[in-house]
């Protein structure tokens, strides 16, 4: 998706794109930046693996490219990036989704090798985003940034996005997909994990994506969406959404819905087709000024 900005629509809404190269803008106090690198070299994924204590790891891994929305009157930072994802994948260590015997071959590194999936291999993840605070301590004369994440906290609610006003003909001042990392599974399927955002006059909004599907095993969404709407006050409400839905292809079958892996390639249009099995709210309020 595309999206030609208008310099005057840009000035109306009072926003500034960044500057040097960068992908993003900075619109009431937000600087919002996507960055798109390539993927992880092998001396950089070998320390990935050290770090995250593994031996296996997607086939692309994104590593330098991430999603940042800085709050710059308070430092807070609502970030999106592989490693914490990653980690997250790490700790949550699901058990190994039981894959067809006639491709569990494909999974092979060599011919003679015999195949023992005792991982997550799908790199399935809770992750739905980082924070920090950022204190820019010039002032004191060092002209460091230090970060902490002692004064973020997201509160349990009931409130949820506005997904009618989303809907609006608001016009969009920047838009940015971000993949921070991609698997084929082995050619059996595909585990993606993305971040989308979308910038208005009015408000931001995105979308993170865990996109999984095993052919004719499983498939799995986890989707967190977050908004926030401009206002005068010097402290903005982030409203975040948390969606995990699963079905197997057996399930879906049993209910009349194709068997074919190829009818599951976009999970926009199948998302509600899958059940629900968790869904939460959650509400952060930046904190005030430095």
């Amino acid at each position: 998706m595309e999206v030609e900005v208008d310099e005057n629509e840009l000035k109306a809404a009072g926003a500034e794109p960044l500057s040097d190269g960068q992908r993003g803008l900075r619109i009431h106090g937000w600087e919002i930046e996507a960055r798109k690198r390539p993927i992880l070299n092998s001396s950089n994924l070998q320390l990935w693996e050290e770090k995250l204590q593994t031996t296996h790891l997607p086939e692309m891994v994104f590593g330098e490219s991430c999603l940042v929305l800085k709050h710059l009157n308070s430092g807070t930072k609502i970030h999106f990036n592989a490693f914490d994802a990653l980690t997250g994948w790490k700790q949550e260590a699901l058990p190994p989704v039981e894959v067809p015997a006639a491709a569990k071959w494909k999974f092979r590194c060599k011919p003679s090798e015999q195949v023992i999936l005792d991982y997550d291999y799908t790199f399935t993840t809770p992750y739905c985003g980082s924070e920090t605070i950022e204190t820019d301590t010039e002032q004191h004369g060092r002209g460091e940034i230090s970060q902490g994440t002692c004064s973020l906290h997201w509160d349990n609610c009931e409130e949820q996005i506005d997904v009618v006003s989303l809907a609006s003909k608001e016009p969009i001042l920047f838009y940015d997909e971000v993949v921070l990392y991609e698997d084929e599974l082995a050619d059996s399927g595909v585990s993606l994990l993305t971040v989308k955002v979308r910038v208005m006059p009015t408000c931001w909004f995105l979308l993170l994506r865990f996109w999984l599907r095993v052919d004719g095993v499983l498939m799995r969404l986890r989707d967190t969406r977050m908004h926030c709407v401009f206002g005068e006050s010097a402290n903005p409400i982030i409203l975040r959404e948390s969606c995990w839905r699963e079905a197997t292809f057996q399930a879906l079958s049993a209910k009349g819905y194709p068997a074919d892996s190829a009818a599951y390639s976009d999970p926009s249009i199948i998302s509600q087709r899958l059940p629900i099995i968790m869904h939460k709210n959650h509400k952060l309020k930046v904190p005030g000024n430095l």
